[in-house]
């Protein structure tokens, strides 16, 4: 069972449930946001009895699984190698991502608004006044009104390693601009992943339809729990519509590689989905994609 949002040829956003190739509409809930709004037992009862119209998923297209009031968080320097390659590109500022992988605290930072995050096959961006930049790759939990894990999906937390390596307070201007996040194919209920630590995360960079880079790592290795990262994002704040929390990433290309306009990027997390998204540089470009 996968939970999507996808429109037809009236390109009218709808949320249904994908079951081999049939795709059948919730009646319970209008959009992603309404269903999350819901405690889980009720989230589940909506995903296994959908009671909508069906519809060939030949026929879908499929969009971010993320709309309405939802947000994108994610969370940083959550993997050995993320604060190894943190350090490596701050130069003084260093230090910050030691002391912070290993702090009570984490760090967890908006990512995007649902209206500017990139669906599956979707354009991804690197900034024109950025000079390197790179694809992360994350497992990302989608948590209901109340904070609870309802499934999961993956994340693309683009970053430009050049901007934020300058100063970690640049990091807004790094993580948060329009193509800076994909997110999908879908999400996957919670109650059908047995195991969120034991997955492989995949990364592979196309070029000129060649293997430009390649990269993978596991979630064993994630610093922080889940459960943990949830409740530090809903501790002092409110989300009636669900959020995305984006886990961080451990699959980072060695400096000086970045990415170039027409690479593409394709994020295999096997028993979740894959994500695949072309690359543009600078909002004129993604603009003009779009038209």
């Amino acid at each position: 069972m996968r939970l999507v949002r996808f429109h037809l040829g009236d390109r009218r956003a709808r949320v249904g449930v994908l079951d081999g190739d049939v795709v059948t509409e919730l009646a319970a809930a209008g959009s992603l946001g309404e269903l999350l709004a819901l405690p889980l037992d009720r989230i589940r009862a909506a995903c296994e009895h959908p009671g909508g119209a069906t519809r060939r998923a030949a026929d879908a297209e499929l969009l971010a699984p993320v709309d309405g009031r939802m947000e994108v968080w994610a969370a940083g320097v959550t993997y050995e190698r993320s604060r190894t390659a943190r350090m490596a590109e701050s130069g003084q500022s260093a230090d910050v991502y030691d002391r912070v992988y290993g702090a009570a605290r984490p760090e967890l930072f908006f990512k995007s608004a649902a209206w500017r995050v990139s669906g599956p096959g979707e354009p991804v961006s690197v900034r024109s006044d950025s000079v390197i930049d790179v694809p992360e790759p994350e497992l990302a939990v989608v948590l209901n009104a109340a904070g609870d894990v309802a499934g999961y999906t993956i994340c693309n937390d683009m970053s430009s390693r050049s901007i934020e390596g300058e100063n970690p307070l640049y990091l807004p201007q790094a993580k948060i601009y329009l193509g800076g996040c994909a997110a999908g194919p879908w999400i996957v209920p919670a109650w059908e992943v047995p195991d969120p630590y034991a997955l492989t995360i995949e990364l592979t960079i196309a070029r000129g339809g060649v293997v430009a880079w390649a990269g993978s790592a596991s979630t064993a290795a994630l610093h922080r729990k889940i459960d943990e990262l949830a409740g530090y994002l809903f501790r002092e704040d409110e989300f009636p519509a669900g959020a995305i929390l984006s886990t961080g990433t451990s699959v980072v290309p060695d400096l000086p590689f970045t990415l170039e306009a027409g690479d593409e990027v394709r994020i295999r997390i096997p028993g979740i989905g894959e994500l695949v998204n072309p690359v543009v540089r600078g909002k004129a470009a993604l603009l003009g994609h779009q038209t």
